[in-house]
Formats: structure tokens, sequence, C-alpha cells
């Protein structure tokens, strides 16, 4: 991929989080109603997915203190973050002196003896600036990044367009103060290229090391196969969920007469004669796809989703995706 290491803070590459000391007020408590964050969502909705988190196969969930275990469990002193109190939230870790000054309870965060990562892929190539898709990946990828940071995880971005040179990538941090930096490299992703979903995945387990979770945001309309990646994937601990976002006019194709087919990723023609007769075909190579993307997620203990760039993101997180299990309010 044509694509430089992201700019930003230096300290971005560290493998330790910046740790709030004190009782400092939680940053997300004094954000300004109308200074807009980010151009990817509305200060609403950012306020909504911060109070989200992710639910893993895999891992254990330890709900009174807002942190995803490894298998063996283990506990740490270190004070993180802060995040909202939640029904059933063990009262012994509710900050009082900050409840007595804003009148809201908040929940102290700390860190374990191992974090989850959660690596997200975004697919930024030719193919995905087709209605509107690069987009609501942009979205989807902040969206579980803010859930993942929010729950004193380590995130890391990496994008998937170009086939030469470095990958555009976040390096792992954690900590509510990452946020901003998150928002700002996924509203700079640059589409373009070719790029192989498979060879992104190399690319990333290069950089990558620990437990967690790799979300692939992509179309997922690409050559090769992913069989080897994914078990590479779930070699290195990492539970595999496939997010294949797809236009309206991809999921429901109208076509009649005859058409020129142009591959916006190579270039390359096809002419079709009496389109609309091809269109059950097309659906049935659209579902055999889905079904094998799911089979392979599913085979190495992960998850796989299709959705609509069309449908509301406030739906697709709140209703479709909670309903599926894969976060939680």
């Amino acid at each position: 991929m044509t694509v430089s290491n992201a700019p930003g803070n230096p300290s971005a590459s560290s493998d330790a989080s910046a740790v709030s000391t004190g009782n400092a007020v939680p940053k997300g408590a004094g954000r300004a109603a109308g200074a807009q964050l980010t151009s990817l969502f509305s200060n609403h909705l950012l306020n909504r997915i911060e109070r989200m988190r992710l639910k893993p196969l895999r891992r254990l969930t330890n709900r009174s203190r807002g942190e995803h275990l490894a298998g063996k469990g283990g506990h740490s002193t270190d004070f993180a973050d802060y995040r909202d109190y939640a029904a059933g939230d063990d009262l012994r870790y509710v900050d009082w002196n900050i409840f007595a000054r804003l009148r809201r309870p908040y929940v102290k965060q700390f860190l374990h003896e191992e974090e989850l990562h959660v690596c997200l892929l975004v697919d930024t190539s030719t193919s995905m600036t087709f209605g509107d898709k690069l987009h609501r990946a942009q979205q989807l990828a902040a969206s579980f990044g803010i859930m993942g940071l929010m729950g004193v995880e380590r995130v890391s971005v990496f994008a998937v367009g170009r086939t030469t040179g470095h990958p555009a990538m976040l390096p792992p941090g954690s900590g509510r103060q990452r946020i901003r930096q998150l928002l700002n490299f996924l509203e700079t992703l640059e589409p373009g290229g070719d790029a192989q979903i498979d060879e992104a995945i190399d690319v990333m387990l290069r950089f990558h090391r620990g437990r967690g979770i790799a979300v692939v945001l992509s179309d997922f309309l690409t050559f090769g196969d992913l069989s080897r990646s994914a078990n590479l994937l779930y070699s290195a601990g990492l539970e595999l969920w496939g997010v294949q976002i797809l236009s309206e006019e991809e999921i429901q194709p109208q076509f009649e007469g005859d058409l020129r087919f142009i591959d916006s990723e190579t270039g390359r023609s096809l002419d079709i004669t009496n389109a609309a007769e091809l269109l059950n075909i097309y659906q049935d190579q659209k579902k055999w796809l889905q079904d094998a993307l799911n089979t392979l997620c599913r085979r190495r203990q992960g998850r796989f989703v299709s959705c609509s760039a069309a449908m509301p993101l406030e739906s697709l997180l709140f209703d479709h995706l909670c309903r599926l299990g894969w976060v939680v309010r």
C-alpha cells in the first residue's frame, strides 16, 4: 500500500497507556455540547457508543470492573480510567468524591494482568468507495475502537488498500485519552488500491502481539483464499470478526439490457447481454460467499455479519449487533 505511517503523537507507539491519577473528573463529563468531536457521527451518538462494550466469545468479562480478563484471571490495583456506573456494578469501585461533585456515579477501572487487544482492519480499496461503504467502515471501526478504549483495552488500526509500502496504521494504545487520535486517524484514511485481505492480515500480524479480537471491515469482494489468514489469526489468539459492508445496489441490483461492467480496482471490463437474466446467478453467488465467510469465521470461534451501508448506524449498533451479542450496553 502506498501509504505512510499515521501521523500523530510519538507516544502512540508505546505499549503502555497514559494512566489517569487522582480524582480527576472523567473527560466525557465536561464535553461541550456544541463542540463536534468528529465528522463520523454526532456527539450524542458518541456518548451512547462510549457506554457500550465489546463482547468477545473466547474471553471472560468482569462487569463489575469493566475489564476483559484472560482465562487465568488476575487483577491489578493500578488505576486506569473511569466509566459510567451500570446496574449491577460493585459499589466499592464507585468514586464517591466525583459523585458528590457531579451527582452522577462513575466507576473506577483497573488494569488487569492481560489486556484485550482490539485490532481493526479497515478496507480502503477502491471498491469500498462505491455506495458509501468506506464511510460506514470508518464509523464502525471508530465505534468498536471507542468501546475497546473505554473498556481499557489496547486498540490498533490497520488500513487495507494499496499494495506497496508500509501499511497506514495506528499503533496499539489504550485509555480514554486515545479516542481523539483514533478518530483523527480514521477520518483521514484515503481510498484507493486493490490490496487483498489475506495479504493485509499477513502484514498486520507482523506488528501485532497479544490475544484479543481482529475486526475486518470490508466488502470482501476479493480474490484469494482467506482460510490460511484466518488460521494465522486464530493461532495468534485473535478472534476473527468479519463485517461485510455492501451497498444497496450490491444487495439488490436492478439491471436490464446490455451493460458493460468495469472493475473499479483493476480496470478490466466485461460486456453483458440481457443483464437481468444474470441477477439470479449473482444472488446465488453472493449468498454462497456470505455462507463461506460465516463458516470460515465460526469454525475458528469467530463471528460474521453482513450489513447494508445504508442501514442507520444507530440501528446497526444498538439493535442488530446487540441482538447478535457482539456488543453489550
